[in-house]
């Protein structure tokens, strides 16, 4: 029975792991990491008896430990409690469905203790890819794409020889405001950014979709998982999101892994690689489809993709500004602090001010990101 650890188990991409584990059966959860969602969490310990258990604030842990008292679950809270769980001794694979860059320390300390990694959280691998990758290939250890793009150009490499690729075909939806103009954007409000056409995912992302920051963040991402440059990651719209990416190689021929948008068919997939399980869910009836539409997407209003080319083609630690402006504005949109378009206005701005460190420690990481919020916190 493979055992396993989630981190960020209460949210989109947690619960539809521990779905996939509830519909096989024959994977066991020794730990489960939780922001402050004690109800969920508690229901989630009850259910799948793991033997840690972390939330982020310690007061909410000392209220989760008495609820739990009857369960022989350890509860544990903050960064320490994160890196408790990623480190589990029996655990074979770690999946990181946190949001944002707190996931870089429990990941890298996972891949030291020889876990693989089931990569749900793109910000690890946008600001520290050029960390990770090397110590997961130090360590022997698997790192398993979680999003479904990522997901798919890894299925679609499958029996190739990634030397011959010629690029990545990395498919975007287009988001709630596909084919808008900015001047359309400027009354934009949280519930309208949240109503994305096709995928249910947590409002991060779901805002991050709007924007297109996300497909930036995946182009990134894309750069490390695939070893390639920027420049070979081609974004495509493709508005009914059936082709999740595509694999273009030297001879011309393109492989694409097309399906519903259903997050758990990466998950499980990761989950249980190389071996391909039954799913129950729909399944796509090319008849109803019809027809599949391809559009290049607009730089100019949703120019946060053209930031993103440009940090990943820089890289160093402008990434990290990248990803951290973006963390904190769309925190700020969510909270009506700020408007919709100031989203990338910030991102823009912290990119126009930073000061490149080429190869930077975590420790810079962590200091760029600081700085990137003090900046920003000094505009209210």
């Amino acid at each position: 029975m493979k055992k396993i650890s989630i981190l960020g188990s209460t949210g989109s991409i947690g619960t539809q792991t521990l779905e996939v584990v509830r519909e096989n059966g024959d994977i066991s959860v020794l730990g489960l990491a939780a922001g402050n969602n004690i109800d969920l969490l508690e229901n989630q310990i009850r259910e799948f008896h793991p033997e840690k258990a972390a939330v982020w604030s310690e007061e909410r842990a000392k209220e989760l430990r008495l609820r739990i008292a009857d369960t022989d679950t350890k509860v544990c809270s903050g960064m320490d409690g994160l890196i408790e769980i990623a480190v589990m001794e029996g655990a074979q694979m770690v999946v990181t469905a946190i949001v944002g860059m707190i996931g870089i320390r429990p990941t890298m300390e996972a891949i030291k203790a020889g876990k693989d990694i089931a990569l749900a959280n793109k910000e690890t691998l946008v600001t520290a890819g050029h960390l990770i990758m090397p110590l997961a290939e130090r360590r022997g250890v698997s790192i398993l794409p979680v999003d479904s793009e990522h997901s798919a150009i890894f299925q679609s490499l499958q029996g190739n020889e990634a030397n011959q690729v010629k690029k990545i075909l990395l498919t975007a939806s287009g988001g709630p405001f596909r084919g808008k103009k900015q001047e359309e954007l400027l009354e934009i409000r949280a519930q309208d950014a949240l109503k994305h056409p096709n995928w249910t995912m947590g409002a991060k992302i779901t805002i991050d979709s709007s924007t297109m920051v996300n497909k930036g963040l995946e182009v990134i991402e894309a750069k490390w998982l695939f070893g390639l440059g920027v420049e070979d990651v081609q974004v495509v719209v493709q508005p009914q999101s059936v082709i999740h990416s595509m694999v273009e190689y030297a001879d011309g021929a393109v492989m694409a892994q097309l399906g519903t948008p259903d997050m758990k068919l990466p998950i499980q997939y990761a989950l249980y690689y190389p071996e391909r399980r039954y799913l129950p869910g729909e399944r796509l009836d090319f008849w109803k489809i019809g027809k599949l539409d391809f559009e290049k997407p607009d730089m100019d209003t949703f120019y946060a993709l053209k930031l993103a080319y440009e940090a990943g083609e820089k890289g160093g630690s402008l990434p990290t500004v990248f990803n951290a402006a973006n963390e904190l504005a769309v925190s700020m949109f969510l909270k009506g602090d700020i408007k919709y378009l100031e989203i990338v206005e910030i991102i823009e701005d912290c990119m126009s001010v930073h000061k490149n460190i080429e190869i930077p420690s975590l420790e810079q990481i962590l200091e760029t990101e600081a700085a990137v919020y003090e900046r920003i916190n000094s505009r209210r």
